[in-house]
């Protein structure tokens, strides 16, 4: 967990996720940006250099994909065209900036892109709100690389929209959290070196359904 901007960027969870984007992101604007870090899993600076015309046609629409231009990713490696799901797309419609806007999420008084460190400041600040400890910007990416690994997509296809140029680069972003490690220990039982199991607190009758339904589940496994 990072604290004080030492160590990792935080997992968030999906209350954690709901507690910011209800109650401490105050404003459609910040809920938008976050919400395109979440849902595209893009990085801060390039959700902050996003052009307006990026996200939304002429017709101040959302467009069904949006563009990562190359030259705002890291590397300026490729411009990368994500899916807009439906949880963003209400983000996005919410917000709906002015068409004459020429960033997606312009600076203080209308110039330039809002800077990358100036989000962080939101960020803290809507975390202090709710009291969640050891978030930074880099925590929605994290958390949506993480929950795409846990839900078996594959790795190949999440580095298409992580953006990542190698899937070595791609997996140190991946947490293995406590609960996968004790489970894939207890996976482990079934190749147990003790014979059947014989429970002395049992009567003869139920010790012997248990070994007779151990031995069905050994013969399945044959």
């Amino acid at each position: 967990m990072k604290i004080d901007r030492h160590g990792r960027a935080k997992i968030l969870t999906p209350i954690e996720i709901q507690l910011l984007f209800n109650s401490g992101l105050q404003n459609s604007r910040d809920r938008a940006l976050f919400g395109i870090c979440l849902y595209t899993a893009c990085r801060i600076a390039e959700a902050c250099t996003l052009r307006r015309k990026d996200v939304f046609d002429e017709k101040r629409k959302v467009r069904p994909e949006l563009i990562v231009r190359k030259a705002n990713t890291k590397g300026k490696l490729a411009t990368r065209t994500i899916w807009v799901g439906e949880e963003l797309r209400s983000l996005l419609v919410d917000y709906n900036p002015p068409s004459y806007q020429w960033f997606l999420f312009p600076g203080r008084h209308g110039k330039g892109h809002i800077n990358p460190d100036s989000a962080a400041r939101i960020l803290r600040s809507a975390c202090l709100r709710v009291g969640i400890e050891g978030v930074s910007t880099h925590s929605f990416r994290r958390t949506a690389l993480t929950t795409m690994s846990d839900t078996s997509i594959p790795l190949r296809v999440i580095q298409e929209v992580s953006g990542h140029r190698t899937l070595d680069e791609l997996q140190k972003y991946l947490e293995v959290r406590p609960e996968q490690v004790r489970g894939a220990i207890a996976s482990l039982s079934m190749l147990s070196h003790v014979g059947k199991p014989v429970y002395h607190d049992l009567d003869a009758d139920k010790q012997q359904r248990l070994v007779d339904s151990t031995l069905s589940f050994d013969d399945r496994l044959i």
